[in-house]
């Protein structure tokens, strides 16, 4: 009996359970803000872009493929989380590294009804790998100023209250100003 039960904790530590591994309730945010990589991607339209873009507000840059069964799922919770925060002061960007380019994108975000977010390509995944994405889906949280704030490697919900929370307070902190209610 005793070995049982020292061989299920054993087993716990190795092999957590899926439903606690899956859904984070917060991005780790760093102690300090990290320098970030210069990156380039290309928006549907085949535009070339960076994150100057988006210079003055919060992002949360999602590094994503149509492939990446847990992307998949991830999706509408960030499409909800851009209906709810997007706006002045924060953006979802969703990066996808599909090499088959911006059509294949745009079948699966019409496919599950996503129509909040823009598509944003990285065929050639140089991006990723200059922000050191090492899993998919790979979320970078981004303050106003181009610096890594937080970093999530793995699927998440998005659009829980107490994410919303984060980036509520995030905002707050980085802008100054009142985020979106």
């Amino acid at each position: 009996m005793k070995v049982a039960i020292a061989l299920g904790f054993v087993l716990g530590l190795i092999f957590p359970s899926v439903t606690a591994a899956s859904e984070p309730t917060a991005v780790p945010l760093h102690d300090t803000p990290r320098p970030l990589s210069q990156i380039s991607f290309t928006n549907e339209r085949g535009d070339m872009l960076t994150l100057d873009r988006w210079r003055g507000k919060i992002v949360l840059l999602n590094v994503w493929a149509t492939w990446c069964g847990p992307c998949r799922e991830e999706m509408p919770t960030l499409d909800r989380l851009q209906e709810t925060l997007g706006g002045e002061h924060f953006d979802v960007v969703a990066l996808s590294i599909d090499r088959a380019g911006a059509g294949v994108v745009r079948r699966f975000f019409d496919e599950i009804g996503i129509t909040h977010l823009d598509i944003f390509i990285d065929e050639t995944m140089k991006a990723s790998r200059d922000l050191k994405i090492l899993g998919l889906p790979g979320t970078l949280l981004i303050g106003p100023n181009r610096q890594e704030l937080g970093r999530l490697i793995g699927p998440a919900e998005w659009d829980t209250p107490a994410m919303i929370a984060l980036f509520k307070a995030v905002i707050a902190k980085y802008t100054e100003k009142e985020p979106n209610q």
